[in-house]
Protein backbone atom coordinates (compact mmCIF):
# COMPACT_ATOMS: atom_id res chain seq x y z
CA UNK A 1 0.00 0.00 0.00
CA UNK A 2 1.07 3.36 -0.70
CA UNK A 3 1.22 6.57 1.42
CA UNK A 4 -1.94 8.38 0.25
CA UNK A 5 -3.54 4.64 0.24
CA UNK A 6 -3.05 4.21 3.82
CA UNK A 7 -3.70 8.08 4.76
CA UNK A 8 -6.99 7.27 2.98
CA UNK A 9 -7.61 3.70 5.15
CA UNK A 10 -6.85 5.64 8.28
CA UNK A 11 -9.37 8.71 7.51
CA UNK A 12 -11.86 5.93 6.78
CA UNK A 13 -11.29 3.77 10.12
CA UNK A 14 -11.03 7.29 12.52
CA UNK A 15 -13.92 8.44 10.71
CA UNK A 16 -16.63 5.17 10.93
CA UNK A 17 -15.24 4.81 14.71
CA UNK A 18 -15.91 8.46 15.81
CA UNK A 19 -19.49 8.39 14.16
CA UNK A 20 -20.13 5.06 15.83
CA UNK A 21 -18.73 6.47 19.52
CA UNK A 22 -20.86 9.52 18.91
CA UNK A 23 -24.00 7.42 18.51
CA UNK A 24 -23.18 5.43 21.56
CA UNK A 25 -22.54 8.34 23.30
CA UNK A 26 -25.99 9.84 22.24
CA UNK A 27 -27.82 6.78 23.44
CA UNK A 28 -26.18 6.58 26.95
CA UNK A 29 -26.74 10.75 27.34
CA UNK A 30 -29.16 12.32 24.84
CA UNK A 31 -27.38 15.70 23.59
CA UNK A 32 -24.18 15.32 23.18
CA UNK A 33 -22.36 16.77 20.21
CA UNK A 34 -18.98 16.09 18.52
CA UNK A 35 -17.04 18.11 21.03
CA UNK A 36 -17.90 16.67 23.93
CA UNK A 37 -16.29 13.23 22.72
CA UNK A 38 -13.19 15.36 23.48
CA UNK A 39 -13.52 15.46 27.13
CA UNK A 40 -16.01 12.35 27.64
CA UNK A 41 -15.15 12.58 31.36
CA UNK A 42 -17.33 15.68 31.92
CA UNK A 43 -20.52 13.49 31.48
CA UNK A 44 -20.00 11.30 34.46
CA UNK A 45 -22.74 8.69 32.44
CA UNK A 46 -20.19 8.15 29.52
CA UNK A 47 -17.53 8.55 32.19
CA UNK A 48 -18.76 5.26 33.74
CA UNK A 49 -19.64 3.61 31.08
CA UNK A 50 -17.79 0.33 29.91
CA UNK A 51 -18.82 0.02 26.48
CA UNK A 52 -18.22 4.10 25.94
CA UNK A 53 -14.90 3.70 27.40
CA UNK A 54 -14.12 0.89 25.19
CA UNK A 55 -15.12 2.21 22.07
CA UNK A 56 -13.31 5.58 22.77
CA UNK A 57 -10.13 3.44 23.34
CA UNK A 58 -10.76 1.82 20.23
CA UNK A 59 -10.64 5.74 18.00
CA UNK A 60 -7.82 6.75 20.60
CA UNK A 61 -5.42 4.08 19.43
CA UNK A 62 -6.28 4.45 15.87
CA UNK A 63 -5.16 8.03 16.25
CA UNK A 64 -2.26 7.46 18.17
CA UNK A 65 -1.35 4.58 15.16
CA UNK A 66 -1.79 7.36 12.60
CA UNK A 67 0.36 9.74 14.10
CA UNK A 68 2.96 7.16 14.54
CA UNK A 69 2.66 6.14 11.19
CA UNK A 70 3.37 9.93 10.58
CA UNK A 71 6.08 10.63 12.79
CA UNK A 72 8.06 7.60 11.50
CA UNK A 73 7.70 8.67 7.72
CA UNK A 74 8.67 12.47 8.75
CA UNK A 75 12.10 10.74 10.77
CA UNK A 76 11.18 12.34 13.44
Amino acid sequence: MKDPEIEALFAELISSQRLRTLELARRIEPGIVGDDLFQPHDHPRLAASPSFQFEDGILAGLLMARTALRARRSGT
